[in-house]
């Protein structure tokens, strides 16, 4: 697909706040690997192949196995994730579909039980961001394939 706008340029001001965003939730404490998890997950749920390619190619570089990643929309089935990795997809996929069940107590409290309150709201505003990346780039149809892992982390210092 031929990308629309290149939304990074034309509104230069709001991708740097999306990026202040990202850094808030990077630094936030949580693991990067959970960050990356959900990332994945919420990027599959919006049908976002660049934040997936980006994703992939930044968790496969940071250790996550392929095989954890490819079974990913598939994380209920299988026994691969943590009992707190699946707190947080489990949020994840609520607070992205809020719609259709705005967030039921049960999930809240399966996220509250491996997650402080800090933490979950940290784990909110993670959901939050990566909603928001995913929604950008597919709109303006971001060109997928090129992403390298760090790529990410360079505009960011540059974006600064």
């Amino acid at each position: 697909m031929k990308q629309r706008i290149n939304w990074a340029q034309s509104a230069a001001g709001g991708f740097k706040a999306m990026f202040g965003l990202q850094a808030y939730v990077n630094h936030s404490g949580l693991e990067h690997s959970l960050l990356e998890l959900v990332k994945m997950r919420v990027s599959q749920i919006n049908g976002c192949a660049y934040c997936l390619d980006m994703h992939f190619k930044d968790a496969t570089a940071a250790g996550e196995s392929a095989q954890r990643l490819y079974l990913l929309d598939a994380w209920r089935e299988v026994n691969l994730y943590t009992p707190r990795e699946r707190a947080a997809l489990a949020w994840a996929e609520s607070l992205t579909l809020v719609r259709d069940d705005h967030v039921p107590d049960q999930v809240y409290e399966e996220a509250r039980a491996q997650f402080t309150e800090q933490e979950l709201v940290n784990l909110s505003l993670a959901v939050v961001a990566i909603n928001g990346w995913t929604r950008m780039q597919i709109a303006f149809r971001a060109e997928t394939g090129a992403y390298q892992p760090g790529d990410a982390a360079k505009v960011a210092r540059a974006v600064g």
